[in-house]
């Protein structure tokens, strides 16, 4: 039987992959989680509420308590109240899911107002929503490409980015060093000098696309200098230089009001992609632009064309989250997000760990080495502690690291016992 052939081609990748370390392994599954009453009441933690742990969770078979320190619901919107509600709320009117693809009979009401609500947010004149972000990027990139486009990525990119690039066969894909604004500009200045590509074809437009902020580091791209250094050389190409920024790390946990890269580094992209899955604590990716892009992809987007949106309720709770969002309390889990991440990255360098320094959440612990990062991975979840490990080829080699995502469900003690395991790793690291 011919399966039974994949069947050990299979088994051999995973040894190799065995072999180097690199294996993800059995998936963790959450059975449970125990909610303090402050998160039950849609509030953040008093002082004292500060000196316990926050929200532990079970694993299946496990009566182990754990903490979340891989958490991309930076915000801690999945377990608020108002969220949860408005979810609930969705489900008993209008069902569990839409039936079917939008241009059938699958656009309920809800689709259509949160599509206007993260236009309005975002200062957009249009918004689409998709089944996921990374259904976002491989949906929006393709029906933009021709056999004349340049399709100009950064080096660190995320995978969704890299694999919807490959999907639009361009005429032609560079590839800058990560955050550097020279190489950028020497790509842009080469074609715009004249250079064809490799079958002759002059490049008539160009596609510039970053993330806003990268996922395994936590730094971000300097949006506003990668739109001005375009708006330079856009006059070289018949049809521009379109920018585009995949912000799902950004929005909702990013710059004073949530509004992601684009509000720290005051500037705006032509295209705008990010997630309700990750700050906003729901489901699905969205993109916003201008409203004949936007209609433009709706009848050219397979992944928009071709899959269910998300369920009527997700798109009522992810309005609930913007909401929040745009509140004072917004506000508030914004400042407290920013205080516990400048907390955890100063008691990582007291201690001696390297990390990348920064506003974003996402705290890389740069351990450096394959076999070390699974082995702090490993030690971390026999303390109690849920931390993801990245290794070659999600990351380069030699930035093996492990990820920490601080959200505003976790207290000061969650910080303060992260960092005291961490401490306890370096001392058993010693005596060994």
């Amino acid at each position: 039987m011919s399966l039974e052939k994949l069947d050990a081609y299979c088994v051999s990748k995973l040894e190799e992959l065995n072999a180097k370390g690199g294996r993800k392994g059995a998936e963790k599954v959450i059975a449970s989680i125990a909610v303090p009453d402050w998160i039950k009441a849609g509030c953040l933690p008093n002082a004292a509420e500060d000196e316990n742990p926050g929200p532990r969770y079970f694993l299946a078979g496990d009566e182990k308590p754990y903490l979340l320190m891989n958490s991309n619901s930076y915000l801690g919107l999945t377990l608020h109240p108002r969220v949860v509600a408005a979810e609930e709320e969705g489900v008993r009117h209008l069902g569990t899911g839409p039936g079917a693809v939008r241009f059938i009979s699958g656009t309920f009401q809800p689709h259509v107002e949160l599509e206007r609500r993260l236009a309005a947010f975002h200062g957009r004149p249009s918004a689409m929503i998709f089944s996921a972000a990374y259904a976002a990027v491989m949906g929006v990139l393709p029906p933009l490409v021709h056999e004349q486009t340049l399709v100009v990525s950064d080096q660190l990119n995320h995978n969704s980015i890299i694999n919807a690039t490959r999907l639009s066969h361009p005429a032609k894909k560079e590839i800058y060093r990560h955050l550097d604004m020279a190489a950028l500009k020497q790509i842009l200045g080469k074609y715009a000098a004249g250079q064809s590509t490799e079958g002759g074809a002059e490049v008539r437009r160009v596609l510039v696309i970053t993330d806003g902020i990268f996922s395994m580091r936590g730094d971000f791209a300097p949006l506003d200098e990668i739109v001005a250094i375009c708006r330079k050389y856009e006059q070289y190409f018949a049809e521009g230089i379109i920018t585009i920024a995949d912000d799902s790390h950004g929005v909702g946990a990013f710059g004073q009001t949530g509004r992601g890269t684009e509000e720290y580094t005051q500037s705006q992209v032509d295209i705008l992609i990010a997630t309700l899955g990750k700050a906003l604590g729901v489901n699905g990716g969205y993109v916003v632009t201008s409203t004949a892009v936007v209609d433009y992809l709706r009848e050219m987007s397979s992944f928009y064309i071709y899959s269910n949106p998300i369920t009527p309720a997700e798109a009522l709770a992810a309005k609930a989250s913007l909401d929040i969002l745009q509140s004072g309390e917004g506000i508030k889990r914004l400042t407290r997000l920013r205080q516990l991440t400048a907390r955890f990255e100063a008691g990582l360098a007291e201690l001696g760990f390297e990390t990348i320094p920064g506003e974003h959440p996402v705290t890389p612990l740069m351990v450096r080495d394959t076999r070390q990062t699974a082995r702090l991975t490993e030690y971390l979840f026999q303390q109690g502690i849920l931390a993801t490990g990245l290794n070659y080829p999600v990351v380069p080699k030699g930035d093996e690291e492990i990820r920490f995502q601080i959200n505003a469900n976790h207290t000061v003690r969650d910080i303060e016992d992260t960092l005291a395991v961490l401490r306890k790793f370096l001392t058993d690291s010693c005596a060994h």
